[in-house]
């Protein structure tokens, strides 16, 4: 694995101010590398910052079902997004002396588990990654101010394919219908998220 681009582990460690509570964003599209890099970013600053992604907000199955959205999961309405700007909005202040929890998502049930993150209240940085922290319309509209940074990650698209595939065959999907939806859905999805590229504060290519 290549290491972290020096200039992006600086910024983010000029996040990482010990006595501020600052919260950094990473969007892009399905497939573009953001949990991997946001992964890799909470490591390297070793302490200093919790990962916090906007996964955990994936509205149940069973209700996706009731909705009648299981087959657009991953669009912009198949998430909780008023809960995840609450949370955010939790995160920017933190209670004194106390842990605030965040949800994870389990991709080997493929549903949200609450409480499964704790973030501290001494901890300066949370870096939170996911599809739509710059899309602008509805309820997504309220995360990008709380947002101190946000970057868009860009990968050739062809190589970004072959990524979303590879995972929905790790996950238990037959090729025709991983394919499927990798230029179906998640493909709907990415043209959605490039919607918001202009609201970043730096572009990352990750090419």
């Amino acid at each position: 694995m290549r290491p972290l681009p020096p200039p992006l582990l600086e910024r983010a460690r000029a996040l990482a101010a010990p006595g501020t509570r600052r919260l950094l964003g990473i969007a892009g599209a399905p497939g573009a590398g953001k949990s991997t890099l946001a992964a890799r970013l909470v490591d390297a600053l070793d302490g200093l910052a919790v990962l916090v992604p906007m996964d955990g907000f994936h509205l149940a199955q069973s209700e996706l079902l009731r909705l009648g959205r299981a087959d657009r999961k991953g669009a912009p309405d198949t998430f909780d997004a008023d809960g995840y700007a609450a949370l955010l909005t939790r995160l920017r202040t933190p209670p004194a002396a106390s842990t605030v929890y965040a949800p994870a998502f389990d991709r080997s049930l493929e549903e949200p588990v609450a409480g499964s993150i704790p973030v501290p209240p001494d901890v300066p940085l949370v870096v939170t990654e996911g599809n739509y922290l710059l899309y602008g319309e509805g309820p997504w509209a309220a995360v990008r101010p709380l947002l101190d940074e946000v970057w868009f990650l860009e990968l050739d698209d062809v190589v970004r394919h072959r990524r979303l595939i590879g995972r929905h065959l790790r996950h238990g999907k037959e090729r025709p219908a991983a394919e499927r939806w990798t230029l179906g859905s998640d493909e709907s999805n990415a043209r959605l998220v490039a919607l918001g590229r202009d609201r970043a504060d730096l572009i990352v290519s990750m090419d």
